[in-house]
């Protein structure tokens, strides 16, 4: 694994606003940054990224019977008992899932290891299936990467196909919905709409602060029908902290990530993960926080944190690092595993499943080992060979 520099193509804004990526800045600092790319091998991506990731998609899977079927394991992970049953019957029922990112840890030597699973309202989804696809084609075609040059990226393909097999599995009408403010997730939300689109599975886009709750405790669009599924990019903890939220379990809408996601998104897994497959290669050692610590380093995540938010790092040197953020409450510890610095910062690997299926990654990249939500989205390729000359 290596980080290499490369020339930017001339017009990629241009190419990115055509495409509705208009993100690709963010608050006047670059958030897609394509002056470098981080190469790999083929071996790499299968053995080290590829593989691991649909084990631990699996291991995770496996945890979530367990967890619906125990109170004291409900309470550890904080979910609201309001929700619980909810909950249980959506696993119960396997409702259907679309799709998750594993967040690692890797550098091209050793296991990959498991930071988190975003497996609610995982992000930098169209720059990682789409874009960064556009860019590898660009470039091997103005000769800057070799013509053999890959990229670990099915995840468009493998979405428009996850599409097709739910078609049949979600009660109509569908919805995606997302906060009306943010354009970050507007942009993926329309582009999986699309993707839904390209699968013959149609739905209509609503901002989550639109949705109405009608008399009967039904959830409604703007002309006051009945939602039947609703893919939305908001937090499901936030929903059910809210008092809209708690008509959730009696109005008979669908979720999109399924309700049982609260289980997986939760980073209360990862010792549960831990407990179970004590010693595996890609987990690192976690515990609930009760207080105590451990020797070699450790990191506290609070266990409904997002975007790198209030994150403590101590070290064995003795050196710390702290994120600011909104989040408090029960939190975990997980062994400490500092990201490697490369020229341009610290990458950290977002492993795409969608479905049963790892199928791609992207990578973000930040200034510090924490990886907050102003790290840069940098593009990938796969060379066979260590290239032997900077292509510019």
């Amino acid at each position: 694994m290596q980080r290499i520099r490369i020339a930017e193509r001339a017009q990629w804004r241009a190419r990115a606003e055509e495409a509705g990526f208009r993100f690709h800045t963010i608050d006047g600092q670059p958030y897609w940054d394509e002056s470098a790319y981080y190469a790999f091998t083929l071996r790499q991506i299968e053995q080290d990224i590829e593989d691991p990731s649909a084990e631990l998609h699996q291991m995770a899977l496996d945890l979530v019977g367990d967890v619906i079927a125990s109170e004291r394991l409900m309470d550890q992970l904080a979910i609201p008992s309001h929700y619980r049953d909810w909950i249980a019957d959506s696993w119960r029922q396997r409702q259907p899932h679309l799709y998750g990112r594993l967040d690692l840890a890797y550098d091209g030597t050793g296991p990959a290891k498991l930071y988190e699973l975003n497996y609610d309202t995982p992000t930098s989804l169209f720059e990682a299936s789409f874009f960064q696809w556009q860019w590898l084609e660009d470039q091997r075609n103005a000769g800057r990467l070799p013509q053999h040059a890959d990229q670990f990226n099915a995840i468009h393909e493998a979405l428009v196909e996850r599409f097709g097999e739910l078609a049949t599995q979600l009660p109509p009408p569908l919805y995606f919905s997302a906060v009306g403010s943010s354009e970050e997730d507007r942009g993926t939300v329309d582009y999986l709409r699309d993707c839904a689109s390209q699968a013959g599975l149609h739905g209509q886009a609503i901002a989550i602060e639109d949705i109405g709750l009608s008399k009967d405790g039904r959830f409604t669009a703007l002309d006051d029908s009945v939602i039947g599924t609703l893919f939305k990019l908001y937090p499901l903890e936030d929903l059910m902290a809210e008092e809209f939220g708690r008509a959730l379990p009696g109005s008979g809408v669908q979720l999109l990530e399924p309700a049982w996601k609260a289980v997986l998104s939760n980073k209360g897994i990862l010792p549960l993960l831990w407990q179970r497959n004590v010693g595996h290669p890609n987990l690192l050692e976690a515990h609930f926080d009760d207080g105590s610590t451990l020797a070699s380093g450790w990191v506290r995540k609070p266990l409904f944190s997002r975007e790198g938010a209030n994150i403590e790092m101590h070290l064995a040197d003795g050196s710390t690092q702290r994120s600011d953020g909104p989040y408090d409450g029960p939190a975990i510890i997980q062994r400490a595993h500092p990201l490697t610095r490369f020229e341009g910062g610290y990458p950290l690997i977002g492993s795409w499943v969608i479905g049963d299926h790892a199928c791609g990654i992207g990578i973000r990249e930040d200034d510090s080992a924490i990886t907050r939500d102003s790290a840069r989205f940098v593009p990938h390729a796969i060379v066979d060979e260590a290239p032997t000359r900077i292509y510019v």
